[in-house]
Order: C-alpha cells, then sequence, then structure tokens
C-alpha cells in the first residue's frame, strides 16, 4: 500500500517522520501548548486535528488502492499491449525515478511551501496521473510515465502526513496513530485488486478485450475527493512559507544558532550510520511485499495453471493480511519490543513462504500469502518509529525520506529483477526471490541500531 520525502506517505507502502523544520503546525492543531510541553493522551482531539488526521489516514487509502491494484492488473496489460514480463516491469522502474524526483525535490520545495501547499501539490499529480490513465488503453509510454507522476505526488503527500502524524511525539499512542495511517493504506490495498480484477474482468470492448483502464476511473474520483479534503483540513497552511528573522532565509534553518541549507541537511543525513542500515531493512522489505503482490497473479496463473478471473484477487488476500497485521500486531509488538519481535514475524514469513512455494495447491498458497502479509505488516510503523527515534533530531526529516526512497528503491527494484529472469526462466523465479528477500529483511533488521528505551 500502498506502499514514503522529506517526510510527509510513503513509508508507503508505497507508509513517518518529524516535521519539516520551516513548515508550520496549526495552533488549531493542540501538539504543543505555550510552556513547550505536550499534552497529555488524556486530552481530547479537537475536530481541525482529527480532520487533519482524517485526511491523513485517507491520503494513505488512495496510495493504496493505486498500488494495490497492480498485481491485478499486470496481466491484463501484458495481454492489451502484447508485451513480455520484461518490458511490463518498466513501470517498477519508473516508480522508482519518480521516488528519486522526489527524494531530490522535496527538501527544497518543503522549505519554501507550508505544510498544507506540499500536500496538496501530492495529491494535484495523483489525479492528474489517473486521468491520464483512464482514458481507452493509453498509449505504452504514456501509461508507464503516469507511474513516475503518481509516485512523486504520493512521495510528497504521504511522507509529510506521515510527519505530521508522527510529530505527536508528546502522546504515548504515536505508534496507534502511525498504525492507523499505514493500515488505511493496507485497506486500500485490499480495495484494489477487487475494483481492478471486477473491472477488468467484467467489461470488454465490441472485440472481446478487457476494458481494464476503466478501473483508473476509481481512483481518479478517490483524488478529486482527496484534494478536496486537504484543501479542507490542512486550509490554514497553505502557503509559502515565510522569511522570519529566527528562521534565517527561506532554505535555510538554524541548528543551535547555525544555518543549515537544504543541501547541508541531506549531507549531514547521509553520513549518519543509522540512516543506511535503516534505508537496508526497508530496501529488502519492500522489496519483498511489492515483488509478492505485483507477480503472485502472473506465478498463480502460469506455473499454477489457475484462471485469470479468480487469481486476480489473490492479491486482496495479501493484502487483507497486511491490514489485519498492521491493526493487531502494533501493540503486542510495542509491548514485547521491537527488535525480538520483528525477528520473530521474519521467521513467521519465512515459513510461510516456504509453505507457498513447496505445497502446489493454490488454495494452500492463497492462504499462506495471506499469512505472509499479516506478519509482515507491522514492519513499515514499526521501523519508522525507530527511525525517528534514532535519527538526529536536526536532520531527522530529511533522513526519513531517504530512507524512503531506499524502501522504494527495493520496491522497484526487485519486481524488475523478477520480470526480467521471468521472461527468459519462468514467473517461477518468484518463490526463490521471495525466500531470499525475507531472509535479508531479518538479517538487516538486526543490523539497526535500536533506540535505548521506547520511550526515547
Amino acid at each position: 500500500m500502498t506502499t514514503a520525502m522529506t517526510t510527509t506517505s510513503t513509508l508507503t507502502e508505497h507508509e513517518f517522520a518529524l516535521p519539516s523544520p520551516t513548515s508550520k503546525t496549526a495552533p488549531a492543531d493542540n501538539f504543543e501548548i505555550q510552556d513547550g510541553t505536550f499534552p497529555s493522551t488524556s486530552q481530547k482531539l479537537d475536530k481541525a486535528t482529527l480532520l487533519k488526521l482524517v485526511s491523513a489516514g485517507f491520503s494513505f487509502f488512495v496510495a493504496g488502492v493505486n498500488d494495490g491494484s497492480i498485481g491485478a492488473l499486470i496481466p491484463y496489460v501484458i495481454r492489451s499491449y502484447g508485451i513480455t514480463t520484461a518490458v511490463v516491469s518498466s513501470l517498477y522502474a519508473a516508480s522508482l525515478a519518480g521516488w528519486i524526483l522526489a527524494a531530490v525535490s522535496n527538501t527544497h520545495l518543503s522549505q519554501r511551501l507550508d505544510l498544507g501547499a506540499m500536500l496538496a501539490l501530492g495529491a494535484a499529480l495523483q489525479t492528474l496521473a489517473q486521468a491520464l490513465r483512464s482514458w481507452p488503453t493509453p498509449p505504452f509510454g504514456l501509461y508507464i510515465a503516469t507511474f513516475c507522476l503518481t509516485t512523486v505526488g504520493q512521495a510528497f503527500q504521504d511522507s509529510h502526513s506521515n510527519t505530521y502524524v508522527a510529530s505527536r511525539k508528546g502522546s504515548t499512542a504515536v505508534h496507534r496513530w502511525l498504525g492507523f495511517i499505514h493500515a488505511m493504506y493496507m485497506a486500500g490495498c485490499l480495495v484494489g485488486p477487487f475494483a481492478g480484477n471486477g473491472i477488468a474482468s467484467s467489461t470488454t470492448d465490441e472485440r472481446g478485450e478487457s476494458r481494464w483502464y476503466l478501473f483508473y476511473t476509481v481512483p481518479l474520483a478517490q483524488g478529486v475527493v482527496n484534494l478536496v479534503l486537504v484543501g479542507v483540513a490542512f486550509r490554514d497552511s497553505m502557503g509559502f512559507v515565510k522569511r522570519t528573522e529566527e528562521a534565517g532565509d527561506v532554505g535555510e534553518v538554524r541548528d543551535g544558532g547555525e544555518k543549515k541549507s537544504a543541501r547541508k541537511l541531506i549531507r549531514d543525513a547521509l553520513t549518519e550510520r543509522s540512516v543506511w542500515l535503516l534505508s537496508l531493512f526497508f530496501f529488502f522489505y519492500l522489496g519483498t511485499v511489492v515483488t509478492a503482490g505485483g507477480w503472485v497473479v502472473e506465478y498463480l496463473v502460469e506455473a499454477r495453471g489457475g484462471a485469470l478471473a479468480q487469481m486476480g484477487y489473490v492479491p486482496a488476500g495479501f493484502s487483507g493480511g497486511c491490514l489485519l497485521g498492521r491493526i493487531l500486531l502494533p501493540e503486542p509488538t510495542h509491548r514485547f519490543g521491537e527488535r525480538r519481535m520483528i525477528m520473530l514475524y521474519c521467521v513467521l514469513c519465512l515459513a510461510f513462504q516456504l509453505v507457498f512455494w513447496l505445497v502446489p495447491n493454490i488454495i494452500a498458497a492463497s492462504v499462506a500469502i495471506s499469512f505472509l502479509g499479516f506478519f509482515s505488516g507491522p514492519f513499515f510503523a514499526t521501523a519508522i518509529s525507530v527511525g525517528t527515534r534514532i535519527f538526529p533530531a536536526d536532520v531527522s526529516t530529511t533522513a526519513i525520506s531517504f530512507v524512503f526512497v531506499f524502501a522504494q528503491m527495493g520496491g522497484s527494484l526487485f519486481p524488475i529483477i523478477t520480470g526480467v529472469l521471468g521472461a527468459h526462466v519462468g514467473v517461477a523465479v518468484l518463490q526463490p526471490m521471495l525466500v531470499g528477500l525475507i531472509t535479508a529483511t531479518g538479517i538487516s533488521w538486526l543490523l539497526v541500531p535500536q533506540p535505548q528505551s521506547k520511550t526515547d
């Protein structure tokens, strides 16, 4: 989910950090009071803050619908354009290009545009991309380009929405709010396959070919609602970041009297060892879930002989498992310790992946992939929570955005490798690929520095 930029939404999910140093938090949020302390967890949220949290959650839902539909639609795209799995993998390459573009531009933009303006820009780009996809069989080059556009929009909106939620560090319920918005992403990933496969398998043109592109009218409508909701909820921060004597010139922030430009923030973030280690974990983790969700339908159709109309719903089982995992597992993960619980989940994911591989039964495969989704569900929010506590405060925003980028690199690179290898040796290469990725995810988690305490 769907499923991360200088933080927002990913992430994803495409799914978070501390607020941008120059972004303003609306006074109505009541996140901080006059004496510099934060409100207690018993303090009720006002309507303005609640509306912003709903908007943040809905942005993740929209991203999830988009990302969750890819696996169900890929077989139809392959057959509609008459291309191979290697060629269709270019949509993941376009997504990677979008994340890189967002990583380069986000720090600079977020120091000039206020929070609401960044969120609105991200929502507008996603809506534009869905509009370009929804007309009859768009040219393949244009269709691929829209994945870059969608990714940039998601990066801006989801990362800053993530940031807004994670900035509630005065409350011990931050992990629950993060769990909520990332659960909304997986709820979107659950809806995506049902909507995508349902429309693609039931609508045909005069030649009897699937009109799969009609699915994109669904995320287009959601995109319009998303844009309106952002405009209403964050209307108090829709302008430019103002230049103030305290903050220094636009494009710079102060750190103990020292001005830091966007370039220096990026350089400082990339010199932190913890940034690279957490990025490695996300690189393999997102590579696992995107590869599994993106290629499971084609695998079950080609390697297991399943019917396309029925197999298109299997990614919904995977996404449904992730959704339940993000709802049910954050509390025990937080209570019993992030390091040991994520390692336990990795072992369980590997066990169910081996069932998926070694038991030649479509029903068993569908159940196993759902459990794999369930136990991998809390990975994202848990690792983001750890990241906000181990990164230096002055570069945390920029650091999380680059973690997001490296995550999306894995989420783009490994599906591409799977598609290219699948074109030469068959899509059954998916199975050893997933085993290796899950193993690498567990090993990389052991390398991530852990916070000294859960309340650090």
